[in-house]
């Protein structure tokens, strides 16, 4: 299997308000950037098609080393949160619902077309590519607000 690097972001100015998400896939030298955003939207919404459209861009299983500033996505996908709450029905361990969980579906099958290896990164610090990505995050979500 190949081994892919991908860098995700996502933005919102407001919660719930216009957002944005960044990805960059690396292969072998070769980067690709992908961005879009929503008129109404949320951080988290963001930051998980962010992973989505990475993982979705690649046309075969793959290693995919995953790079995001997202507690929330990071720690929900390597602790194994979602796959809890998908069991409960989209319910989480404090009886409420699990957001997202539209998402979180899409997320979890793509997960096991792909080997995934969950890396944090602090936001907005010293790892260019995650700065890159909120760069373009930040570039798609100005692009809703009126």
């Amino acid at each position: 299997m190949k081994t892919v690097t991908l860098y995700t972001d996502g933005a919102c100015s407001g919660n719930p308000g216009p957002g944005g998400w960044g990805a960059i896939l690396e292969f072998n030298g070769h980067q690709k950037e992908l961005s879009g955003g929503e008129e109404n939207t949320t951080n988290n919404r963001m930051e998980l098609t962010a992973v989505i459209r990475g993982l979705q861009a690649l046309k075969e299983p793959c290693i995919v080393e995953l790079y995001s500033d997202s507690k929330y996505v990071i720690d929900a996908l390597e602790k194994g949160w979602a796959w809890g709450w998908k069991k409960k029905g989209w319910i989480k361990s404090d009886k409420k619902p699990a957001l997202n969980p539209d998402l979180w579906e899409e997320l979890l099958a793509l997960t096991m077309r792909h080997q995934v290896h969950y890396h944090w990164v602090k936001g907005h610090a010293d790892n260019p590519m995650n700065n890159r990505c909120d760069e373009m995050a930040v570039c798609e979500s100005k692009r809703f607000r009126s």
